[in-house]
């Protein structure tokens, strides 16, 4: 976590040596970038996931009824294409299908030894988005974005008859996401580059609870579910 705040200081660092995007008479680079009905693009990034869980109320045979989870949370990558539609000069509709890696160290406290599960994730995700830009100003242009997403976890271990007695973290395959974030255009001479943070939550329930009801990991999970930091670097 630490490395991602200091990734996004560079950012405002960026922001603040370059001050002429933000105020006085410039000429305008890629004057007539916006007047795209469509536009291309990719992105590359970085990212942090954690885990929300829910638990159930007080259940007597069931030990650790109290919060005993601690998710020890890894810098991941982010890599996509886009396709942008135009709607009109305010609002434009994206398609972001990307891939992004990342790492979770999952822990059971007040447990025995053995409790920790190295959770490795694969996303192929595809987030359908639309952007509120204001008015450009120069070379520089704020934007607000938000939307539906959905993702393919290719490492979940949906189908492994295994789960944690033999040392087997289990989610699910499928995951639904709302997104929100913000950002800006600035745009250069040759191409538009787009630095954004966006928040990623999870809807539904991703956790594949272990074959026995009483399992010390996952009897008394109600819900578990994915929230993400994205920054990403757009080039279009």
């Amino acid at each position: 976590m630490k490395k991602f705040i200091a990734m996004t200081g560079l950012l405002l660092c960026f922001f603040q040596g370059n001050a002429q995007f933000f105020s006085g008479e410039r000429i305008l680079n890629n004057e007539n970038f916006d007047k795209q009905r469509w536009s291309w693009g990719y992105f590359l990034g970085f990212n942090t996931y954690d885990l929300d869980f829910d638990l159930k109320e007080y259940t007597p045979n069931l030990p650790f009824q109290d919060k005993q989870y601690n998710v020890e949370k890894t810098i991941g990558f982010n890599v996509g294409l886009i396709g942008n539609l135009k709607l009109n000069n305010n609002l434009d509709l994206r398609l972001e299908p990307g891939v992004s890696f990342n790492r979770r160290n999952f822990q059971l406290l007040k447990a025995d030894q053995g409790t920790i599960r190295e959770i490795n994730a694969t996303y192929v995700h595809i987030p359908l988005l639309l952007k509120f830009s204001a008015n450009r100003l120069n070379n520089f242009k704020p934007f607000v974005v938000g939307g539906i997403s959905t993702s393919l976890n290719l490492s979940s271990n949906e189908n492994n008859p295994d789960d944690n007695s033999a040392n087997q973290f289990r989610m699910t395959t499928n995951t639904y996401y709302y997104e929100v974030g913000f950002g800006v255009d600035l745009y250069f001479f040759y191409f538009k580059f787009s630095p954004s943070l966006r928040g990623v939550f999870a809807i539904n329930d991703e956790l594949i609870r272990d074959n026995n009801p009483e399992s010390i990991y996952t009897g008394n999970v109600e819900k578990m579910s994915s929230r993400g930091i994205f920054l990403n670097f757009t080039f279009q």
